[in-house]
């Protein structure tokens, strides 16, 4: 197993993988929108991909977009989205790419990395608890949708 940052000669591997995350959200499946959204990201450097690849398969994948924090005055990272495909869970993986992502924000001076996931997504939660990260008991979180 290898795992290394994205770049566009990963573009159909991360597609299908981000595909099967946003269906796991109960999203409907749109490879074509998949691969546009992370040929925008890859190609823009807006957003860092990590992804887990054993010989030619796509394993599982990490995704990071940058923040800042005003009153610390540093660099913070969005875990947006860790998918590991169904095929490949009870390996580590998902470790493997929480590791991967801690280390990269910790090479950029970054404060934190913060991630949301779903309240039933219990064994995601458990692997994050594992891994150091603790939830928020300080502040509540607002969204405003606008669409």
């Amino acid at each position: 197993m290898e795992i290394y940052q994205a770049m566009i000669e990963d573009l159909e591997g991360v597609s299908n993988l981000f595909n099967l995350y946003r269906v796991f959200y109960q999203q409907t499946s749109d490879l074509e929108g998949a691969k546009t959204y992370i040929k925008k990201r890859l190609e823009s450097n807006d957003s860092v991909i990590f992804v887990v690849k054993d010989k030619q398969k796509y394993l599982g994948f990490t995704q990071l977009y940058p923040t800042f924090s005003s009153i610390s005055m540093k660099r913070a990272w969005i875990l947006n989205d860790l998918y590991v495909d169904a095929n490949a869970r009870k390996q580590g993986i998902g470790e493997i790419l929480l590791h991967k992502a801690k280390d990269f924000a910790i090479e950029t001076g970054a404060k934190s990395i913060s991630l949301s996931t779903a309240p039933d997504n219990d064994s995601a939660q458990r692997l994050y608890e594992k891994n150091g990260y603790i939830r928020d008991s300080q502040f509540d979180h607002y969204k405003l949708s606008l669409i």
